[in-house]
């Protein structure tokens, strides 16, 4: 599985690009910027058919409408987050872009444990609130696209609007009683492994004691 990586939009949120097979692939996140994926698929020959959104804020959401519109790509959010799309304000895009806010109109949304499956890949849905009502983890394989709730050594906001720091707790413990390692991809900063986040993230490590 072949992953490409772009910093896309005003706070150069993280995108990642999953090829699923051969010439075909999904993108996780797609913050703004949409020319830059576009070229990329175009340049590699690979066709997008799904986006996958870690939650609803505009950095991670705010190219979704023209990439989606130009590509025919399905759009996943979950059911909790799914209002974000059409609003500037729960989007968080009115307190901090500068940018037109470019509603999404076409999505499915998404619960906890449901499975998206493209090519020869199945991605789980993990609900993971916290920093927003309907922040999710995709898990595939030994891999975890995390968003904007784990970080490397660090873990997303819990003070904007529904965010909870209790439920962001329950998240983190979730994630962290997962069997095994996996190669964590975060919505920004570098990636990580789980194992050493369990090793050196005081947030998980204190959730997970609870």
């Amino acid at each position: 599985m072949q992953i490409h990586h772009l910093y896309l939009g005003e706070l150069k949120s993280n995108c990642y690009i999953i090829e699923t097979e051969p010439g075909r692939c999904v993108a996780v996140d797609i913050g703004g910027d949409s020319y830059k994926l576009l070229d990329m698929l175009e340049n590699k020959k690979l066709k997008l058919t799904k986006i996958l959104l870690t939650h609803g804020h505009f950095d991670h959401t705010g190219g979704v409408a023209e990439v989606a519109a130009a590509t025919g790509a399905e759009v996943f959010i979950h059911e909790a987050d799914s209002y974000m799309l059409g609003s500037e304000k729960a989007s968080l895009a009115a307190d901090i872009s500068v940018l037109p806010f470019k509603p999404v109109t076409k999505y499915t949304a998404v619960g906890d444990d449901c499975y998206i499956r493209d090519g020869d890949c199945y991605f789980r849905v993990m609900h993971t609130p916290g920093h927003s009502p309907g922040s999710v983890c995709y898990i595939c394989d030994n891999l975890i696209f995390s968003g904007d709730t784990l970080f490397c050594c660090s873990i997303g906001r819990t003070d904007f609007s529904g965010g909870n720091i209790i439920a962001m707790e329950n998240s983190l413990k979730r994630i962290a009683s997962l069997s095994g390692d996996y190669r964590l991809y975060p919505g920004h900063n570098q990636t990580s492994t789980l194992d050493f986040e369990r090793k050196n993230n005081p947030y998980l490590r204190s959730a997970a004691r609870t």
